[in-house]
């Protein structure tokens, strides 16, 4: 029987520390969001040549600053915390200081505010698998988990989303959808990820127009 690599053993502990960091989060941020992330990078990574040895710790520890965020309400944020988080992890990893920096980049720019902008390749395709995730069909899904979570309605079509406020009975999917979601698109960085997002967001306008619909028909 075949030992195993090095890169699947490092994989293997990227993984468990993702899992470690994001499993109390749960909900729409769980390990398993870092998982469908990392699937999204490796996928734009691969057609566009990006360098998959710094792509793929990013993708899996982009958000294990959130629990700390969560904690602050707000005030501390994530991506600038699982930088500093990250760090260390990775320097105890075997990773280079050249290497660190490169990962980290792309943990700290994958939010784009303000002036933690995306640099890198890498970082720009961390940034589009990271909203790709939150918009289609996972992302309708997300919306409605978050939106079960805070005890939100089903469906709210004939309410002025603008006249609405975030974790309220009225923040639905819907809401989301017109506030956030169809907004993604636009801000694509990569053109594999535009191309990508393109194809999500005619789903999600399917999806809202059929459930209006149906829920119109009650």
């Amino acid at each position: 029987m075949p030992s195993r690599t090095t890169e699947t053993v490092l994989l293997d502990q990227l993984k468990s520390i993702s899992r470690l960091y994001c499993e109390a989060e749960g909900g729409a941020h769980g390990p398993d969001h870092s998982l469908r992330v990392l699937h999204n990078a490796t996928t734009i990574g691969r057609l566009m040549g990006a360098r998959l040895d710094l792509l793929i710790p990013a993708a899996l520890l982009h958000d294990i600053g959130r629990k700390d965020e969560s904690q602050s309400l707000g005030r501390i944020c994530h991506a600038q915390r699982g930088a500093e988080l990250a760090a260390p992890l990775l320097e105890n990893l075997g990773y280079s200081r050249v290497a660190v920096e490169a990962i980290c980049h792309c943990i700290r720019t994958h939010r784009y505010r303000d002036t933690m902008q995306p640099q890198s390749l890498e970082a720009k395709i961390l940034f589009d698998a990271d909203k790709l995730d939150s918009i289609g069909a996972i992302g309708i899904g997300r919306a409605f988990l978050f939106a079960g979570q805070i005890g939100a309605r089903l469906h709210n079509p004939e309410v002025n989303p603008s006249a609405t406020l975030p974790y309220s009975l009225e923040d639905t999917a819907y809401r989301e959808f017109v506030v956030k979601m169809s907004a993604i698109r636009d801000q694509m960085l990569t053109p594999v990820g535009r191309a990508m997002a393109e194809q999500r967001h005619a789903f999600m306008h399917t999806f809202f127009d059929q459930l209006t619909r149906e829920v119109s028909n009650l």
